[in-house]
């Protein structure tokens, strides 16, 4: 197979991808059979993964250099194309839904196709394409802002991901100054973070009314493929969060407090050191992450053997933060070469493992369903996607002293801390943003009040106050790169982290069958709902109180029974 820095990119000729989108929707329009419309439908699949992987490959390049000048000017150009490329694609899945033969496509290639197909279309037209233009410079300018971020510290000067092990420190001082540093560089920074923001509300709401909705919730909920629950179900979810997890989570916030010998509600500082003696670490660097991983999945299954090895042996990651580079971790595809790509920016911590075993996840998934036509159903709906990644951390546990060695006890605890601890996080980003899009005339500072609120309904172990700049004020959801790059995509994570917390009390029972579970989910691709793919798997749906109920019965029993001796 081919590396990574051997796949050739080249500028498309857009007017020419136009033109072949426009043939084919003469030739399924005039389709006198099966066989004819159906070999359209195929020929705008091979157009589809071919500006997927050309825009994939410009994406990771400047994701890994943002200073490219080359790749930067790229990401401009598919800014402003996508979108115009969206019209004639729409066109095309139009004239498949009018097609006499539509039922035969919906037979041999599933369902989900129409279905999400009718989906895209209330998603998309073509009168919006400027604000989508404008919508996609503004992410970038965001990303890029960050990815620019050269924070002093300590005689040093760092990225916002090289800040992280500061941040979490077992030194006091060291760890409140690294959080009052990288605050300061959001504060400083701030005025640019509100204007890209209100100007990107303000933008997402026009669009949604534009196309006739009330403003751009809506439109959000169609962008982010909900085909099988609404805003209903996620206020129903937030609801169960707050009566199961949150007290949960405060009573493992209170615990901690008691273990670093410090006061509740705890500092954003002091909540970020989970042990006296230091949060785990792993052993070694980042190629010996990569050798542990290498055991963990070759021990794990002989596709997860071979999907690891063929990343190893092509290139197909880019793990080490460095200047420039752009946050955050990722994990994308090339459907022409049917491989997967992990982008991540290691920085010592314990979210290195969990981020090159989440990533890897989505990454096996997309391995796993390579061959499926067309390429929508290559994955399911993005909940449906997170729980590969969320799932496979915990399928990690049996390895785990291969990653941490002495602080295994300590990352099991953690990381199961952290699972229950991280919805109130991302259902209250959620909520935010249901807030924030169903009052677009919020002013920064109401908004940044609203964050505030919230954090005393979900987060009651915080403590706000002036001590640490932008943090300690509410104004921390500027970090959070989803609520400006990808509105509505949060909430997702919570519903994967609930169905991966039933994976993981499979796991204690019995890891063998909990992999079965996990491969019936994981083999069907996006073949159909995220409600149906989990009945098929048996499992539970987190829409469920049930299954909040259950899993946080199960962890706080396993939490309570933990043994701690001789850790500090």
């Amino acid at each position: 197979m081919m590396k990574f820095g051997d796949m050739p990119y080249e500028r498309p000729d857009i007017e020419a991808l136009k033109k072949s989108f426009e043939e084919l929707v003469k030739r399924i329009k005039a389709a006198a059979s099966f066989e004819e419309a159906e070999a359209a439908f195929l020929e705008s699949d091979v157009i589809s993964r071919r500006i997927f992987t050309l825009e994939a490959i410009a994406h990771v390049r400047h994701s890994v250099n943002t200073k490219d000048g080359f790749y930067d000017a790229e990401m401009k150009f598919w800014n402003a194309s996508l979108p115009e490329l969206q019209e004639y694609d729409q066109m095309f899945t139009l004239a498949m839904l009018e097609s006499p033969f539509r039922k035969d496509i919906e037979k041999k290639y599933g369902e989900i196709v129409l279905k999400n197909a009718e989906i895209e279309l209330k998603a998309f037209s073509p009168e919006i394409i400027p604000e989508m233009q404008k919508e996609n410079d503004l992410v970038q300018e965001y990303e890029k802002l960050l990815a620019s971020a050269q924070i002093p510290f300590d005689g040093g000067v760092y990225t916002i991901p090289q800040m992280y092990a500061f941040k979490s420190d077992a030194n006091d001082d060291v760890r409140l100054r690294a959080w009052k540093a990288e605050g300061k560089w959001y504060k400083d920074n701030q005025q640019k973070l509100d204007s890209l923001y209100d100007e990107l509300v303000k933008l997402r709401d026009a669009m949604g009314k534009k196309l006739g909705y009330g403003g751009f919730t809506e439109l959000g909920y169609y962008r982010m493929t909900r085909n099988c629950y609404d805003k209903n179900d996620v206020e129903k979810f937030r609801e169960a969060v707050v009566k199961y997890i949150v007290p949960l989570a405060d009573r493992v916030y209170r615990e901690q407090a008691k273990r670093i010998g410090k006061s509740y509600p705890l500092s954003f500082a002091d909540a970020a050191l989970s042990f006296r003696s230091g949060n785990a670490k792993p052993e070694g660097n980042a190629d010996d992450i990569v050798a542990a991983a290498k055991k963990f999945y070759d021990e794990l299954s002989p596709e997860t053997s071979e999907f690891w090895n063929t990343m190893i042996d092509c290139d197909l990651m880019d793990l080490l933060s460095k200047e420039g580079k752009e946050g955050g971790g990722y994990c994308t595809e090339f459907p022409d070469y049917k491989v997967p790509f992990i982008f991540a920016n290691f920085n010592g911590t314990r979210d290195d493992v969990e981020t090159v075993t989440h990533e890897a996840g989505h990454a096996f998934e997309g391995w796993l369903n390579r061959d499926r036509v067309p390429i929508g159903t290559v994955a399911p709906s993005m909940e449906g996607c997170e729980v590969h990644s969320m799932s496979m951390e915990f399928f990690s546990w049996p390895w785990a002293e291969y990653f941490f060695g002495a602080d295994t006890r300590k990352f099991k605890y953690s990381h199961l801390a952290g699972a229950i601890t991280f919805i109130p996080y991302g259902t209250m980003v959620d909520h935010f943003q249901h807030i924030v899009y169903e009052k677009p005339g919020l002013t920064p500072k109401e908004r940044h009040a609203e964050w505030k609120k919230l954090l005393g309904v979900y987060m009651p172990w915080l403590k706000l106050d002036g001590d640490i700049p932008f943090y300690s004020d509410g104004e921390g959801w500027q970090r959070q790169h989803h609520i400006y790059s990808f509105p509505f995509y949060y909430i997702d994570y919570c519903l994967a982290q609930t169905v991966a917390l039933e994976f993981w009390a499979r796991i204690q029972k019995d890891r063998e069958d909990a992999w079965k579970h996990y491969m019936a989910y994981t083999s069907q691709g996006g073949s159909d709902t995220f409600v149906n793919l989990l009945k098929k798997a048996g499992l539970d749906t987190p829409f469920d109180e049930k299954c909040l109920r259950d899993v946080s019965s199960a962890a706080k029993k396993w939490l309570d029974g933990f043994d701690l001796t001789g850790i500090e």
